[in-house]
């Protein structure tokens, strides 16, 4: 009897873009997350620079240049992080992760379509951040190649961190429904700011502002310093520990672990 031919399965990779190429075209296609994720940070920086960006903190150095550089750093967050946690608490708890494992795709595929996801969307809005900081506020690109450098090595290191921080948050809402609240929050009270520097956020924000403020600017720095070092320690500190979180938090159903 004559053995049927089987093609063989698509590679990892090739599963895994096409993962990617899926999460892309669903994000594209939902009204709410190309509002509240991807375009909401630029609408505050449009809407605080209105506002507060003509004055200056120091000479030459306007409120609106802090702004972008802030926005950037919560703009990753919003489309890493927060993104993450809520989209894969949603497809929990409507049973899509529980149809996938009834799939022969392998398992990593799911999370490189993820990251895949993160990365383009990221691109996109700290382009438009920047873009919008430069064109209406008047936002210097850097000059010098050192920091389009560090620029680089903080947004990776900091989307690993965000996306895995993300990955892990989303187990801990019940549903969908309190997903949201759980995982975004707006602001902290003053007598938690030095609680805060232990988080990504906080090393994030004062890596960007190291890209596009000047040096001058140190003087007005609680460190006095841009922390380079400390920044890299810091977010690998938390790369390490996100990744420790995924394996112990994730589920793929509701109930299990």
């Amino acid at each position: 009897m004559t053995a049927i031919a089987q093609d063989p399965l698509p590679g990892l990779l090739s599963v895994g873009l096409a993962r990617g190429r899926h999460e892309l075209m669903t994000f594209f296609r939902s009204r709410e997350a190309l509002l509240f994720t991807l375009l909401f940070p630029v609408m505050l920086l449009v809407l605080f620079g209105s506002i507060f960006g003509s004055g200056e903190i120091q000479p030459g150095v306007t409120y609106a240049r802090v702004l972008t550089a802030g926005i950037m750093a919560s703009g990753l967050a919003s489309v890493s992080f927060v993104n993450l946690a809520i989209a894969i608490c949603a497809e929990r708890d409507a049973g899509d992760l529980k149809r996938l494992l009834a799939t022969p795709m392998p398992k990593s595929a799911y999370f490189i379509g993820k990251f895949i996801q993160v990365m383009v969307t990221m691109v996109i809005e700290l382009t438009l951040i920047l873009l919008v900081g430069h064109f209406l506020y008047d936002v210097p690109f850097p000059k010098e190649l050192g920091r389009w450098v560090t620029f680089g090595w903080i947004t990776i290191l900091s989307a690993a961190v965000c996306a895995l921080l993300g990955v892990a948050m989303s187990s801990l809402p019940r549903n969908a429904k309190s997903a949201a609240p759980v995982v975004s929050f707006n602001e902290l009270p003053s007598g938690l700011r030095r609680f805060a520097s232990f988080f990504p956020l906080k090393w994030i924000a004062q890596g960007y502002r190291s890209v596009f403020l000047p040096d001058s600017f140190l003087a007005v720095e609680p460190g006095g310093s841009w922390q380079h070092g400390e920044t890299a320690l810091v977010l690998g500190a938390w790369l390490v520990l996100a990744s420790l979180l995924c394996g112990w938090t994730f589920r793929w159903m509701k109930g299990s672990r």
